[in-house]
């Protein structure tokens, strides 16, 4: 027997509300959190607010004193699905009276407190961002140097400094007050500004102006660079380019691309503006398995390439310059002035650091950069430099105006200061945050994008591949690639954040840290998918630099640490056997010491980007899913809930040719009682089959799409299996979680197959039909004896419209193939299959509109809870078949079924007032 309160996500959510901000929050750029600095795989806001509301929170279940009846827990859970719904939405993210409801929530549900919150994978921030925003007191710790300082700039700095006014000369008395960090902000901005002017007075010379073709000066955005190789040609052994695409900009009426020819032992490059441009056998050089010589068509190996460039022969040329025109963009052809400007020598003090060779992930490191400086230009490291050693210019500036300004010296901020110095420590740190930002688009990587025309940032995957022709950037330009833009970025970001509460943020390995009367909610490293320091250490050695005696304790290791990162690496960790050893030893220990000190009232939440190639033919999933069940259950805990957060956009639901799941699954889990008991396989599947149907269908009526229910079923599943200590195989050893989600997912079959029973005859029957027969025509014979059995006959189901025979020859009638002036009222023989093909096949061809208006109409005819039944069942046997279209029809009319509930009410509400008898009770579609 359970001694704690049920928490509202060990019993509902309003999922499909979740899953749609999760989404939308991805096209969201200016001002989100993720912009202030670049972490790899961030839960979107949306689902870690709703996460952590609903880990709070009691579900109303667990407090019959207050809701005695089932009627009444169900209005007061349906109240809080809305207060969520709303409180998930990016606008509202700083919505103080919402805000101000939910945290009444959390303290009704935790004697009258806000419970500390902590996430000890921090990573970007998330997690404790939303804690802070929900008035909790906000713990963030993470091993990676790079994750703690994210989090320190997030949740630690601003709520020291609200409503500090800037320092900077002249900027205070520019307005009447400054609320939150608008202050901290205008200081950022206004040092920034002296950085990027200091710096373009002493180095803006090797940042020339082009000349256009009628001698006029423009300000250059980008220069255009191919790597370059000798030819293996001995005859003919002259540098060539490898390049990628000879195509500038294919924008019509301003076609550009770059054509190249050898002359007297030497390439030249053109750019011209014919539109018919390079054929596609013509475009470019190089590409996966080998290049070719322009100058004459020698073939050369990938390997000859690599081989020079290992060798320190790799060069380089410029192509093309682009430039501001005063109608768009201007793409020249170099010029010598251009070349030379940037032949600058390499500077003597680049931080230091190895780039780690991970094939695959890092493939620059076979190509000779095996220093992290190798990844930029001589002209963008004295940029990067001369920034990098402008942060503690700045800082010295910063300390003198914060005394001017009558503030106290104080300590520094690394040890707890609020005084002039913490306060110029503070400005520094986004200065620095500013510059490692650029270096994301200002290194040797950055490839130029042809339908954009401009350059394309480092990291658009979590990896650093190699790159053939690349883009260079004006640093102090207002186009992308300018050191203002990267910190207008970070800016616009940093005002949005809640600047109040209380919030510790330590550099600490989870296996070790302490968790006392902590509340958890926790996005762990995902077995091998990610290796977060080794790239963290792109912008680690750039943040080392300008923040060694500003953050000095934070930064005190050349790179981030490795050997103890919770990563299943196979080249650290003596290949995969050694590196799965390694993961799961140390996932184990995570969470048995989280269990030995955390909050025992509240669930854990644990996030896993669940992936559609992890799918195993039987329907389970990979080692690291496997291994995180595993890891969870062994250290002594018992998974109460699960769900499926959908974070990618909605175009991502069908792809690869199948259907693809959520992005990521969160559990919740309680600790298991040490005395838990030990049972059989027999009687874990007595417990299955008694206990899983009902949670099954409470999902199915829920707001839950159907592709998601699968992931959601676990839950239940697993909660049965991982509440005892062993479950014992007939032979004598222990069921592992993989057999057990096996037969969670045959019970899942069976719940589901049972629902045909209740169906009419003629659904009856045309299921039976689909599961076997699909839409392809089968002899008529056969579908006479099967409408016998059915209870239905081969004439009454033509009559329904659902099905069609002749000529010997008979088969169902496709959703496409129904017409679409459908009048549910008038027509004579309604099924719900026919009213479940006929919505769906409107939901694909006409939106949700459309069959909001036919709704009211179709219950007059049919039960519309048995419609969604059979939505369920449908998505369920086109997964079987591998039928992605058909999925995606039931799951698409299904999943948006609370949306359709709210827009038929709506409908109906505006409609004209019709007779009693045409009453509709909306409430059977409540969901």
């Amino acid at each position: 027997m359970t001694t704690y309160k049920k928490k509202l996500i060990e019993t509902s959510l309003p999922l499909e509300a979740i899953n749609a901000e999760a989404s939308r929050e991805k096209s969201i750029r200016h001002g989100h959190p993720s912009t202030l600095h670049l972490y790899w795989a961030r839960r979107p806001l949306a689902a870690a607010r709703a996460v952590l509301f609903a880990q709070l929170v009691d579900d109303p279940a667990s407090r019959p004193e207050e809701f005695p009846t089932v009627e009444e827990q169900d209005a007061e859970r349906a109240r809080l699905h809305k207060l969520l719904e709303r409180l998930v939405v990016w606008e509202n993210s700083n919505d103080e009276t919402l805000l101000s409801q939910a945290r009444d929530e959390i303290r009704k549900s935790n004697n009258g407190s806000l419970p500390a919150v902590l996430d000890p994978f921090a990573g970007g921030g998330a997690i404790p961002l939303e804690a802070q925003r929900l008035g909790l007191e906000a713990h963030a710790s993470d091993l990676n140097p790079l994750a703690v300082l994210i989090n320190r700039a997030l949740i630690e700095i601003p709520p020291k400094f609200a409503g500090q006014a800037p320092v900077f000369p002249g900027r205070a008395e520019t307005r009447n007050g400054w609320s939150g960090v608008e202050g901290l902000v205008e200081d950022i901005r206004a040092y920034g500004e002296w950085m990027r002017d200091e710096a373009e007075r002493r180095i803006g010379h090797i940042y020339p102006k082009a000349t256009g073709t009628d001698g006029t000066q423009h300000n250059v955005i980008a220069w255009i660079w191919a790597r370059t190789v000798k030819s293996p040609n001995p005859a003919n052994p002259i540098d060539v380019p490898l390049v990628r695409s000879w195509w500038l900009s294919k924008k019509k009426g301003n076609e550009a691309w770059i054509s190249a020819s050898a002359v007297n032992g030497e390439i030249r490059y053109e750019v011209r503006h014919d539109p018919h441009g390079p054929t596609p056998e013509q475009d470019g050089t190089v590409n996966r398995q080998g290049a070719i010589s322009i100058a004459d068509g020698t073939p050369i190996d990938l390997n000859y390439i690599r081989t020079e460039a290992r060798a320190g022969r790799m060069g380089t040329h410029l192509m093309a310059v682009v430039a501001d025109g005063a109608r768009g963009r201007l793409f020249l052809s170099p010029s010598s002035d251009q070349r030379d400007a940037a032949d600058v020598a390499r500077p003597t003090d680049v931080p230091l650091g190895e780039v780690f060779d991970w094939p695959g992930r890092i493939n620059v490191y076979r190509y000779g950069m095996t220093e992290w400086a190798d990844l930029f230009t001589n002209r963008q490291l004295v940029t990067l430099t001369t920034l990098s050693d402008l942060v503690g210019e700045a800082r010295d500036r910063a300390i003198q105006d914060a005394l001017d300004a009558g503030l106290d010296h104080g300590v520094a901020l690394q040890d707890g200061g609020r005084g002039a110095e913490a306060y110029a420590d503070a400005v520094s740190t986004y200065l620095a945050f500013g510059v490692s930002r650029l270096t994301d688009i200002s290194n040797s990587l950055c490839r130029w994008e042809v339908s954009k025309t401009q350059v394309r940032n480092l990291f658009g995957r979590q990896a650093i591949p190699m790159v053939w022709d690349f883009a260079e950037t004006m640093p102090f330009g207002t186009a992308a690639g300018g050191f203002m833009v990267s910190l207008g970025s970070l800016l616009r970001a940093l005002v949005r954040l809640p600047a109040h509460g209380v919030a510790h943020v330590s550099q600490a390995d989870a296996a070790s840290r302490d968790y006392s009367s902590l509340v958890v909610s926790t996005d762990p490293p995902y077995y091998d998918n990610i290796g977060y320091s080794d790239l963290s250490d792109f912008f680690y050695v750039w943040l080392r630099r300008s923040l060694a005696t500003i953050q000095s304790r934070t930064v005190g290791t050349m790179l981030t640490p490795k050997s103890e990162e919770l990563v299943a690496n196979p080249y650290r960790h003596n290949g995969r056997a050694g590196a799965e050893k390694f993961f799961i030893e140390g996932f184990n220990s995570v969470f048995a010491r989280v269990r030995a000190g955390a909050n025992a009232t509240v669930p854990l939440t644990v996030y896993y980007a669940y992936k559609q190639q992890e799918s195993s033919a039987d329907g389970t999933s990979s080692t690291g899913w496997h291994t995180l069940l595993d890891g969870l259950i062994d250290g002594g805990w018992e998974v109460t809930a699960t769900w499926p957060m959908r974070t990618e956009t909605g175009n991502r639901l069908i792809a690869s040719g199948s259907n693809a799941l959520a992005s990521s699954i969160v559990l919740a889990c309680r600790p298991r009682p040490k005395d838990a008991p030990t049972t059989t396989r027999r009687a874990f599947v007595a417990a299955l089959k008694s206990e899983l149907p009902g949670a099954l269908r409470t999902l199915m009526q829920g707001a839950i799409a159907p592709v998601d229910l699968a992931q959601a079923a676990i839950g239940p599943g697993i909660s049965v299996f991982s509440r005892y200590m062993r479950v014992r195989e007939a032979d004598g050893s222990d069921m592992n979680v993989k057999d057990a989600l096996l037969l969670v997912n045959a019970t899942l079959d069976e719940v589901i197959g049972e629902q045909e029973s209740d169906f009419d005859p003629d659904t009856r029957f045309a299921v039976k039909w689909y599961r076997q027969y699909g839409w392809a025509p089968e002899n008529s014979g056969v579908a006479d004896q099967l409408a016998r059995s059915s209870d239905t006959s081969v004439g009454a189901l033509e009559r329904g419209g659902i099905f069609e025979a002749k000529g010997g020859k008979a088969r169902l009638l496709a959703p496409s193939t129904l017409d679409d002036a459908w009048d549910a009222a008038a027509d004579d023989r309604v099924s719900v299959w026919e009213a479940t093909v006929r919505l769906a096949a409107v939901m694909a061809k006409h939106g949700a509109d459309k069959v909001a208006e036919l709704l009211p109409a179709v219950q007059t005819r049919v039960n519309l809870d048995a419609v969604k039944e059979l939505g369920f069942l449908l998505f369920h046997e086109a997964e079987k078949k591998k039928d992605t279209k058909d999925a995606g029809l039931f799951n698409g009319l299904v999943g948006a079924w609370s949306d359709l509930n709210e827009q038929a009410r709506q409908f109906a509400e505006t409609a004209p007032r019709m007779g009693s008898q045409q009453a509709f009770d909306f409430d059977d579609m409540e969901g």
